[in-house]
């Protein structure tokens, strides 16, 4: 009986290990069976711009104060009461136009007395002149001496001399009647009246009345850094550049509210030296105001408008990345495959990204959908259409987050 037992033992230990072998068998097979079975993940859509390099304007955002065309101090040129102020503060004049009167009677008085006295050197004169006539024609037969004629020549001489000194003294006192009138230099604005009337005026010194302003147009005046300037004069050396003159760059004003001044401004002028102080130089604009809409004094921000840029590239805001070491962009390559460019910006225009190194004409630059690939990956491009990009793109645009590694 325990022979019986032994031989029978192993048996139910050799079936266990069979069915664990076909069980492992079957596993596997079903497992490949699994694998081979699962869809692969598609490969993810883009949108993408080609770049395409234009030319662009430079424009700069700039800060400048206001200050009047051309501005004259009406001050009094003659010493005298200030009778009564003839124009109304604050309003336009124009050249020539009575401003303010000084008592006229001393220089009436003046000019009387100049004229009777120019009258009586022309009748001293008249009266020489006859006597040296005479002396002149009796003379040749020796009625009169040498020293007689010379004498009445002499006394001759004298007398113009004294109607010329006369004349002159006559039109000086016409001239300062004339000053009594006190007229605008220039057209423009009439500022406050300084003195009052009663006020003696004129004497010592040449005292200030009022002032008058030409606001039409207005000089802007800035100014720019002598860096900047040299990095744009080198650039338009290397041929990337163009600069305007002087007479054909325009400024656009921008007012309080936002809006655009609808008049352009024309620089007119370039300083030729640095202030070593600040590091800038200054430059001015002439800008029409017809409407006396804007006021000397003031400051205001414009675009200035100073030529163009050759081969710039314009990408939208979310196209371009950055992180530690540069700005970036993501491209698919000729392969399908993406890959990273970095790229050298000098700014935004229009919410686009200006690009002026690190792509080439037709490279396709993803601009939406940044978040669905990786650098290596395959992707899908499609054309960009503004109107759909993506909420996760604007974001982007403003705090890129996206990391790659450098392009070697």
């Amino acid at each position: 009986m325990s022979d019986q037992l032994t031989t029978s033992e192993p048996f139910p230990m050799t079936v266990p290990l069979r069915v664990l072998g076909l069980a492992y068998t079957v596993l596997l097979a079903l497992t490949a069976c699994s694998k081979s079975e699962q869809p692969q993940m598609p490969t993810p859509e883009v949108s993408i711009v080609e770049a395409k390099p234009q030319t662009t304007p430079i424009q700069l955002d700039l800060v400048g104060r206001l200050s009047a065309y051309r501005s004259a101090d009406v001050r009094a040129r003659v010493a005298g009461i200030l009778q009564k102020r003839i124009y109304t503060e604050g309003t336009e004049v124009k050249e020539g136009q009575p401003l303010f009167q000084i008592d006229p009677a001393p220089f009436q008085a003046t000019l009387l007395e100049a004229q009777g006295r120019l009258a009586a050197a022309e009748a001293t004169y008249k009266n020489a002149k006859i006597v040296a006539d005479r002396a002149r024609r009796l003379s040749p037969e020796q009625y009169i001496s040498r020293s007689d004629v010379d004498n009445a020549e002499a006394a001759e001489r004298t007398a113009a001399a004294s109607v010329e000194q006369a004349r002159a003294a006559m039109q000086n006192a016409r001239i300062n009647l004339n000053y009594a009138n006190v007229t605008a230099p220039i057209s423009g604005l009439a500022g406050q009246q300084r003195v009052t009337e009663g006020a003696l005026v004129g004497s010592g010194s040449s005292t200030l009345l009022t002032t008058v302003d030409q606001i039409d147009p207005l000089y802007v005046n800035f100014s720019m850094s002598n860096d900047e300037l040299m990095q744009l004069r080198q650039a338009q050396h290397q041929g990337s550049v163009q600069l305007s003159s002087d007479n054909t760059s325009t400024i656009d004003v921008l007012l309080s509210d936002g809006s655009k001044y609808p008049h352009q401004g024309i620089l007119d002028f370039s300083g030729a030296t640095v202030d070593p102080s600040t590091g800038t130089v200054s430059l001015r604009a002439v800008l029409p105001n017809t409407d006396h809409l804007l006021l000397p004094g003031a400051f205001v921000t414009f675009k200035a408008n100073l030529g163009q840029r050759n081969n710039t590239i314009l990408l939208p805001g979310a196209g371009v990345q950055r992180d530690a070491n540069s700005a970036y962009v993501l491209v698919i390559d000729k392969d399908g495959k993406v890959i990273r460019k970095n790229v050298t910006t000098i700014g935004m225009k229009d919410n686009q990204w200006l690009i002026t190194a690190g792509l080439s004409n037709g490279d396709r630059v993803i601009v939406d959908g940044l978040q669905k690939v990786k650098e290596g990956a395959p992707a899908k491009a499609i054309p960009w259409k503004p109107d759909l990009i993506s909420s996760s793109a604007h974001a982007a645009a403003k705090t890129p987050t996206h990391t790659a590694k450098t392009e070697q």
